[in-house]
């Protein structure tokens, strides 16, 4: 089963950065999560287990605040790994950074996939890479119900090894400094800093939203989701390569596309479906030629041809239109809306056209037309 509410907290040598945001969400009068996680090293990894559990210090907060408790184990505290799978003690290396940043990445993309499931990521531990990390991983992955947050301690208690959440009743611990000065843990200030945050998941490929990748992919394809869109013609490929990601198209739905592109590159008026039982016998010359050239090329002939002989139809002009769309579409998702033959103005002038720019489109391979 899955479970609905999850905090995910990035910690490092101060575990009590979790009780601390619970604390916050509590005084908030906030949802508490039902199940906890936690990304860290192998010894951010001994300090949560001995303090959290061992010590009971999670396990008080709840009892100290009468509040059910969440699902949290051993078992969800969770050691990011080197390449070779062993244990990250440390961030050391460029080796090391790359590992943290591909395990951060995804832990968020599994805690993230299912559609009703809310995510609190919190960055207030761990050293200030691993933070960033987390926080451009949901970036990346997040969904609108997702949340990104940092704790605010009072400076007295921040970073303290003995204070781990404002209790309800009076508990004298010393500073943490040489003054070594008394202090009530039940008069800390805890703030909870929501922390705003782009969401790109709609520009990842879903094979990355499925799929184990690497961070560098999953920023790689955001960026290139984001990119001015940009359209290349293979014509002898029978492929549109758009926003670098190549796309099979048949001859004949090629040439429609390209049929299309050439209309409005020639500032020609963008054509309308043709009307029921009146096939268009212009709309069809203009679209063989771009489909022979194709077809000569490649060679065979299919039956494109006999269906154009009295003119192009309405069923064939909706047929070609709506493929092309969604192939784009299954490739591109988000991305697709800029490639995509769309309808202009209203019925019955409705004319189709894609909205690319002339200076957006480069072909391979000139084809006449």
């Amino acid at each position: 089963m899955t479970t609905k509410n999850q905090l995910l907290a990035v910690t490092g040598l101060s575990p009590q950065v979790v009780t601390e945001t619970l604390f916050a969400l509590h005084q908030q009068g906030e949802p508490l999560p039902e199940a906890i996680h936690i990304l860290t090293t192998a010894e951010g990894y001994q300090r949560a287990r001995l303090t959290l559990i061992n010590d009971g210090w999670l396990g008080r907060f709840y009892d100290d605040y009468q509040l059910p408790k969440p699902a949290f184990s051993e078992q969800h505290i969770h050691v990011l790994e080197q390449a070779d799978r062993t244990p990250l003690t440390d961030i050391r290396s460029q080796a090391d950074n790359q590992a943290m940043a591909d395990g951060i990445t995804e832990w968020i993309r599994q805690l993230t996939e299912a559609p009703d499931t809310t995510l609190h990521v919190s960055i207030a531990g761990g050293r200030k890479t691993m933070g960033f990390y987390a926080g451009y991983a949901l970036s990346l992955y997040g969904r609108p119900q997702d949340r990104l947050s940092h704790v605010l301690v009072s400076a007295d208690y921040e970073s303290h090894p003995q204070f781990y959440y404002p209790t309800p009743y009076s508990q004298v611990i010393y500073g943490n400094d040489p003054s070594r000065k008394p202090l009530d843990t039940q008069n800390a200030e805890v703030i909870l800093a929501d922390i705003a945050f782009v969401r790109l998941r709609h520009g990842l490929d879903q094979a990355l939203l499925e799929g184990k990748s690497s961070f560098s992919s999953s920023v790689a394809m955001a960026q290139q989701a984001l990119n001015p869109p940009h359209l290349i013609i293979a014509v002898k490929a029978r492929e549109l390569i758009a926003n670098g990601k190549r796309i099979k198209l048949s001859p004949a739905d090629l040439s429609f596309y390209l049929w299309l592109l050439h209309r409005q590159q020639t500032d020609q008026m963008a054509p309308t479906c043709p009307s029921d039982g009146a096939p268009d016998s212009d709309y069809a010359a203009e679209y063989l030629n771009h489909y022979r050239a194709i077809n000569g090329e490649l060679g065979g002939v299919d039956r494109t041809l006999s269906h154009l002989q009295n003119g192009m139809s309405k069923s064939f002009f909706e047929q070609r239109k709506s493929r092309i769309n969604k192939i784009l579409k299954a490739n591109l998702h988000q991305a697709a809306q800029a490639y995509l033959i769309i309808p202009v103005g209203r019925r019955p002038q409705t004319r189709y056209q894609i909205t690319l720019q002339k200076e957006q489109i480069h072909y391979q391979q000139e084809i006449n037309g």
